[in-house]
């Protein structure tokens, strides 16, 4: 079960991060789509701008999600250790 839940919450984190990061790239960029690293149309600094502000919301969203998760875990049952 607790194996069950990480990985929903992992499921759940990238959904999250995928539409936040699209919805944040086009208001900053004016662009759909933000560039691929083999996207040689794209420069250099477009190119890692967009993977920084990707890990960064990846990693802001997993650990929003996975702390909401371990605070639940928690409340439920009294154990301060989340289980993964």
């Amino acid at each position: 079960m607790e194996k069950a839940a990480s990985l929903s919450m992992g499921m759940l984190s990238g959904a999250l991060a995928a539409a936040l990061f699209k919805r944040v790239w086009t208001l900053v960029s004016g662009q759909d789509d933000a560039p691929d690293a083999d996207d040689l149309d794209r420069g250099w600094t477009e190119v890692l701008v967009a993977a920084a502000a990707q890990g960064a919301i990846f990693g802001l969203i997993k650990a929003a999600v996975h702390r909401a998760g371990a605070q639940t875990f928690q409340g439920r049952t009294g154990d301060r250790r989340a289980k993964h």
